[in-house]
């Protein structure tokens, strides 16, 4: 009997031991690796006849989990239960996408904390973009969503967000998260529960409305979650143990993984019509790296004017760097021309006539993909309805418009650079002559100058 006593006692005082947070991590490391089969054996051999005892270790375990959870200072509620366990198991055997989640976040999260601190929201509602998007501005899912925050076309119109011929500022991460942030602030206030909040953000401010009344009307996410949409039910859970793996990454020996780009960076208005790829070249930088930096410039043009200049992302630079762009920016220096840059980053689609509809795919979706509205396509394609069809063929343009990009894309375009000639470049191209260039150029003489966009005829 003494024995017995003496197991709850020891047992109480491991507990208490880990109200301090600062121990947590030191007591954790030492108990879960030596002393917990070590303790179990104890208590077997003095307590054999206990029913329990077979379960101590993973009631031990779970104890660690959920106190860990609610020493992280929070406005959302982070439960513990054996629904978030499941996720929580899950992500720390990703080690790899969690590493990777915590290199991006070293360069999304500040703008995303900005964002929510604006508008006063709750922190930890920055670790949705890593289940909606895996912190990639590029993202687009099979039903058109876009950007870190995966909004819809129409519902990100409706939060004040610009999509038009050289712009979807759904990818710009910084204009996506405040219009996120009020939409999450528009949920809280209709639904007054931040886990709802976060449902509602996955299904609908409507469907988790729905669930609360059929569940009896009270307003707690566990209470309510039987009756919201499966999909729904695994997303909060999700995004609690997304938060467990980021912050405790260390104990569970997820190393960060480099983000793959320069998260220090500048940001600098831009007041006339430029290439990104011009940028690159008058500073010297990575085009790719630029793109990175500036998902939301769908042609890789930056479209400013003196009236609305638009932001442009750079990595912290010299001022060397900096005079090099001011002589751009300021027409002191040679534009090349703008040309859109294919790279991994972005499918060529610029040039895309017609879409060959594929399943899942729907006029919302196509529109998005290729930056035009729906109405057009319908009036294009003569649609009476949305209704679209595997395999069906939707153009992308006006009919009338439809020859003349035909009749361009028989050509190449090149950028002279220095060294070059007319001859030098007609080498390069089967069948081509220096005569073939001038005459599809207009030239009258053989003087080309580095910058100058060529037509090549592709024979």
């Amino acid at each position: 009997m003494n024995k017995t006593i003496a197991y709850f006692i020891f047992f109480i005082l491991i507990q208490c031991a880990f109200a301090n947070a600062s121990e947590k991590e030191a007591v954790h490391s030492l108990v879960i690796k030596h002393s917990e089969v070590k303790f179990l054996k104890i208590v077997q051999d003095t307590l054999p006849k206990l029913v329990f005892v077979d379960n101590s270790l993973i009631s031990f375990q779970n104890g660690i989990y959920k106190n860990r959870l609610d020493s992280i200072k929070k406005d959302v509620d982070l439960s513990y239960n054996r629904y978030v366990q499941k996720y929580i198991d899950t992500y720390i055997n990703r080690k790899e996408h969690i590493g990777k989640m915590l290199g991006l976040s070293e360069y999304y999260f500040p703008i995303i904390e900005k964002a929510l601190k604006e508008i006063g929201l709750p922190d930890e509602l920055k670790y949705i973009t890593v289940i909606e998007s895996s912190l990639n501005p590029n993202a687009v899912s099979r039903s058109g969503a876009v950007g870190p925050w995966q909004f819809m076309y129409t519902t990100a119109k409706g939060y004040g967000l610009n999509m038009d011929t050289y712009t979807d500022e759904r990818k710009d991460p910084q204009k996506a998260s405040l219009a996120a942030a009020h939409y999450l602030q528009d949920a809280y206030k209709s639904i007054g529960d931040w886990l709802l909040a976060i449902a509602a953000y996955n299904c609908g401010t409507g469907a988790v409305t729905r669930a609360i009344a059929k569940s009896g009307g009270v307003a707690d996410f566990w209470k309510v979650r039987p009756f919201l949409p499966v999909q729904t039910q695994n997303y909060v859970p999700a995004f609690i143990a997304t938060v467990y793996a980021m912050k405790y990454h260390k104990i569970h020996e997820i190393s960060v993984k480099p983000a793959g780009f320069n998260t220090h960076t500048d940001i600098i208005p831009v007041n006339k019509k430029i290439s990104i790829s011009s940028i690159a070249k008058a500073a010297e930088l990575d085009v790719n790296e630029l793109l990175i930096l500036n998902p939301s410039y769908k042609k890789q043009i930056i479209n400013g004017t003196n009236l609305i200049p638009m932001p442009l992302v750079i990595p912290s630079v010299t001022n060397l760097v900096y005079s090099s762009l001011y002589d751009l920016f300021n027409g002191k220096a040679d534009e090349v021309m703008p040309v859109p840059v294919v790279s991994g980053l972005n499918e060529p689609i610029g040039r895309a006539i017609i879409h060959k509809v594929k399943s899942g795919e729907n006029l919302n979706s196509i529109a998005n993909r290729y930056g035009v509205e729906v109405q057009n396509l319908k009036v294009w394609n003569k649609l009476n309805s949305n209704s679209i069809v595997p395999g069906q063929t939707i153009h992308l343009t006006p009919a009338e418009k439809i020859d003349s990009i035909l009749k361009e894309s028989s050509y190449v375009h090149y950028i002279v650079k220095v060294g070059d000639t007319l001859s030098k470049i007609a080498e390069n191209f089967k069948g081509v002559t220096v005569a073939k260039i001038k005459a599809l150029n207009g030239l009258n003489n053989s003087a080309i100058i580095p910058g100058m966009r060529l037509k090549i005829s592709k024979g």
